[in-house]
């Protein structure tokens, strides 16, 4: 018998009163969701699956028990959220993309343990990667596609790296930016990083930058903005590729990481940044494009990063790693890439060595191998 279900872990508000009573608020968040997305609550209805009268119920009572308005309705402009309203939703968001990548690798060994119950299980691939919209759409394919499975493990670039040297993953995630700050990075990497023993795997280029909200009000443009008296800045979790980057152009520009109000304050995903700027307690992240495009925020470009899958380079004829990069060459694939906001499809699945991928920085006679 072959194991043919995928695990999922989910999360989930209860507020507890004092009285030991809860009141769980995760069909209203969905409710909120839905009305600030549609703009009326008939559609918000539709969307969830829920009468009129019960929506009306659920929202009154949340408001009841919050002792906080949530809706804002006239004729002209139709239900919008109140303040309130979308600080409670935001506050909703940035939890979700803050225990993505925690829940992610929990899902990920308790489906292990799961296919081992199993005398028959479906063969797998080990990846090990940081957390990212390319990714996540790959895991997705994954699921809807007659391909391989794929035990997904959120790591920072070093972190996959080491790991498939340990023999502990098949496939490493890790980018590298475009231009002069490609050997400083490719630094920090080769000591995990063979040509003679890997191949690269390409997936796409991106756009790195900042996140600020709709209309710049602090006029962010560079690095050195960052350092702008009342400017707070959210960064990367440190070991992370995108940290790193900035940590590069700030000591390119001579300006100390300590005069920056926020430098130390991290999240581990894209979105989590951009979800702190949208709820005020940041006025600018850092983040690939796609993240801004999403939250509604303006982005300023920093860097182009080009994203790698390095793996043993003797494990490309495998049958599993044939059908991923298969998978990868599909039309499907493609396309879910290709619109992504910021991404650049071209090259996608094309098999690389370290030394064509980077030139010179892999070439044994070079002052930086």
């Amino acid at each position: 018998m072959t194991y043919k279900f995928r695990a999922r872990l989910d999360t989930e508000w209860v507020l507890e009163k004092p009285d030991g009573s809860s009141f769980v608020l995760s069909d209203v968040l969905r409710l909120l969701a839905s009305i600030e997305s549609l703009g009326h609550i008939a559609g918000a209805c539709r969307a969830c699956n829920v009468s009129y009268r019960h929506a009306w119920g659920l929202l009154r009572h949340a408001e009841k028990e919050l002792e906080r308005p949530l809706l804002e309705t006239s004729r002209r402009q139709g239900t919008k959220l109140t303040r309130f309203a979308q600080q409670l939703l935001w506050a909703n968001r940035r939890i979700d993309v803050r225990l993505a990548p925690v829940l992610d690798g929990m899902t990920g060994a308790l489906q292990e343990e799961l296919q081992a119950l199993y005398t028959e299980s479906r063969p797998r691939l080990r990846m090990h990667a940081s957390h990212g919209f390319a990714v996540e759409g790959l895991m997705q394919a994954v699921d809807s596609q007659e391909a391989p499975s794929i035990e997904l493990r959120y790591r920072t670039a070093i972190e996959a790296l080491a790991s498939l040297n340990r023999g502990e993953c098949d496939l490493a995630g890790f980018q590298v930016p475009v231009g002069e700050f490609q050997d400083p990075i490719l630094q920090h990497y080769k000591p995990w990083l063979d040509p003679e023993k890997h191949s690269l795997i390409y997936l796409a280029q991106r756009e790195t930058g900042f996140f600020v909200q709709p209309g710049n009000p602090r006029s962010i443009r560079t690095v050195a903005d960052l350092g702008q008296p009342g400017v707070r800045f959210v960064n990367r979790q440190v070991g992370s590729s995108t940290r790193l980057l900035v940590s590069l152009m700030l000591r390119q520009k001579g300006i100390d990481p300590t005069r920056i109000q926020g430098f130390d304050t991290s999240e581990f995903t894209h979105l989590a940044v951009a979800a702190h700027i949208v709820g005020g307690m940041a006025d600018v992240g850092v983040g690939v494009e796609t993240a801004a495009w999403r939250c509604g925020l303006d982005f300023i470009p920093l860097a182009k990063e080009r994203y790698f899958f390095a793996v043993q380079r003797d494990s490309l004829s495998s049958p599993l790693m044939r059908q991923f990069i298969d998978l990868l060459l599909g039309d499907s694939y493609q396309s879910f890439v290709g619109q992504l906001a910021g991404y650049d499809a071209t090259g996608l699945g094309k098999v690389l060595s370290p030394r064509e991928a980077f030139e010179t920085a892999f070439d044994p006679l070079s002052k930086a191998a």
